[in-house]
């Protein structure tokens, strides 16, 4: 269980997919089509799953766990709320060791990873295949591919998709007409408009752009961009040491230091100075488009997807179901069963419009009910635009500390004189460092 023990960083991770939906209504939730393939258990089954949703997104599972458990004889699944993503990463940590992991619980895939390599998950694919797997008109196939390949390790499929976001360009649409602008769509064009932008408007001084504090994190979305390769998955090798990382770093570095941009600072996340039109746009989850219309009042504003450098993409994030081995047979076929419930087209379109986050099956991205949806509510529209060049980030166990790692050293670019050739080289070498301690 050696390597169990890094999950212990999990709680210096940043959680990118905060965000609370405005919408009140709730959709419906049943699954008969999947109900109707299902062979119910002859005992009673309970299907222990541990979460960390909260507000919104706590209401709409429990009412979808309580419509599953009155459709589906003999299965109960049971919440139980672990806290912050943090407390449940040592909660499922503690429980590993102690052999009483829950039947299924929300994980990130560097948690998967070291799950995965320590023997405690259930490979999944066997039951997608099997007679009770998914239908017909609902596949596995239908699931996005960026999410299939953030659950497939290997020849193992180890989770399903549940809460998943992917980083959009907020702007505020008043300061852009107003200015004879439109969104960006390159880096070249990102940089023109946030140096068109910083100036006094409307008797408000207003940065153009601006980046979240935990730009390391979302590191890898830049050097992809630039055309570059963040890290060698198979290898556990750090790739970003390039001409594209280096051109990254510059072109947030001259942005940063020509006083076209800002960080977030003391406001913590940018959607507080956004809302408050102190900043004319930036780069931010799209499930966090409930916080800024929450904030934002008759401000207008909307997103747009992700200015391309080199290349376009968009990174996806947020976190899967998985299912523990300690669980008994009949308790994993129950499981199953409600995992595949809570992405049914339906049940993964109700989620996206309460809460924000995104549809993680293609017929759903692409039905009428969440194309309406979106036509009405332009900033969602943004996300739906990115599956085609969308990436996982890395997955290896040290992520997150190998991210935390790399800020320290971007943060001597940001705040102190440090060149980007400089900050790269830094950056290289402790998020080396990382990796190969949690090996």
């Amino acid at each position: 269980m050696k390597k169990l023990s890094l999950l212990l960083l999990v709680m210096m991770v940043s959680v990118f997919v905060a965000a609370c939906g405005n919408s009140t209504k709730e959709g419906d939730t049943s699954n008969s089509k999947a109900a109707e393939t299902e062979k119910a258990p002859a005992e009673p089954v309970e299907v222990v799953f541990w979460h960390a949703m909260s507000d919104t997104h706590e209401k709409w599972l429990e009412d979808a766990t309580a419509k599953f458990n009155a459709e589906h004889d003999n299965i109960t699944v049971k919440l139980v709320n672990q806290g912050s993503y943090g407390d449940l990463s040592q909660k499922l940590l503690a429980a590993a060791k102690a052999k009483a992991s829950p039947t299924i619980a929300q994980a990130y895939a560097e948690w998967m990873t070291d799950y995965n390599q320590n023997n405690l998950l259930v490979d999944l694919a066997p039951m997608i295949k099997g007679e009770n797997g998914f239908p017909a008109d609902q596949s596995y196939e239908d699931i996005s591919e960026v999410f299939r390949n953030d659950n497939t390790f290997g020849d193992k499929i180890l989770g399903l998709p549940f809460n998943k976001s992917s980083r959009v360009l907020f702007y505020n649409k008043k300061y852009f007409e107003d200015n004879g602008l439109t969104p960006p769509t390159t880096w070249e064009e990102l940089a023109a408009d946030a140096k068109a932008l910083t100036k006094e408007i409307d008797g408000k001084k207003v940065v153009g752009m601006g980046f979240e504090n935990g730009m390391g994190s979302e590191f890898s979305m830049w050097v992809e961009q630039a055309g570059g390769e963040f890290v060698d998955e198979q290898q556990g090798k750090v790739l970003f040491n390039t001409d594209a990382g280096l051109d990254a770093l510059t072109f947030i570095n001259n942005m940063i230091k020509d006083g076209s941009a800002r960080m977030a600072g003391e406001d913590g996340y940018m959607s507080g100075p956004f809302t408050r039109g102190d900043v004319a746009m930036y780069i931010g989850s799209s499930a966090g488009i409930a916080y800024v219309a929450k904030d934002a009042g008759d401000m207008q504003w909307s997103t747009t997807p992700l200015p391309k450098g080199a290349k376009q993409a968009a990174p996806f994030q947020g976190t899967n179901i998985t299912m523990f081995a300690n669980s008994t047979e009949a308790q994993q076929a129950a499981a199953f069963e409600y995992m595949k419930y809570l992405i049914t087209p339906e049940n993964t379109v109700d989620w996206a419009k309460t809460t924000g986050y995104l549809p993680v099956r293609t017929s759903a991205q692409q039905g009428s009910d969440w194309t309406s949806f979106i036509a009405e509510n332009e900033p969602y529209q943004a996300g739906n635009t990115q599956y085609a060049y969308g990436f996982i980030d890395v997955r290896l166990p040290g992520s997150f500390a190998m991210k935390n790692a790399m800020q320290a050293e971007l943060d001597k670019m940001l705040y102190e004189n440090a060149t980007p050739a400089e900050a790269l080289e830094a950056m290289t070498i402790k998020a080396q460092e990382a990796l190969d301690q949690a090996k």
